[in-house]
């Protein structure tokens, strides 16, 4: 995995796997969520995925990689590049350390009359296969709350 993650905090580029091992050793209780969000503005695409450090449930510590590439105007191709985004940060997390991903969150909804619905069931598929928990709308979701909130700054 090549993003560069920031802390939500100073904005500044960390190591990710010592980061997060330092945090967990400081509040040994941390459970890690991680989400992807994407938004369209005008000719590109900002896609974000967050890592939320969540204590406990008193809010959670934000660490981001934030990119933008050329439109994406294929709505499906879009919310697909969501999930290999979180899949691919969640993976790399376990894979460099002893770490457990609490789950992932998807910015999708359950609601069957959401365009979104449509990739749950495909997205879901791949993350439980790969040893996962997932979360999709209407479950409370830090990590994709969190990253729609770091596209937005």
């Amino acid at each position: 995995m090549n993003a560069v993650f920031k802390s939500g905090t100073t904005h500044k580029p960390i190591n990710l796997i010592s980061y997060i091992l330092k945090y967990i050793t400081e509040y040994p209780e941390t459970k890690i969520y991680v989400g992807s969000d994407s938004q369209n503005r005008g000719p590109e695409t900002v896609y974000c995925t967050t890592i939320v450090l969540r204590y406990r449930q008193k809010g959670g510590h934000v660490l981001y990689h934030k990119s933008k590439v050329p439109i994406v105007r294929d709505f499906w191709s879009r919310l697909w590049r969501e999930t290999e985004m979180s899949l691919e940060t969640a993976l790399f997390i376990t894979e460099n350390s002893p770490l457990k991903v609490e789950s992932i969150d998807l910015d999708f909804n359950d609601d069957e009359f959401k365009a979104s619905n449509k990739l749950i069931a495909a997205s879901r598929g791949w993350i439980t296969s790969a040893g996962f928990k997932c979360t999709t709308k209407p479950a409370q979701q830090v990590a994709t709350r969190a990253a729609d909130h770091m596209i937005r700054t």
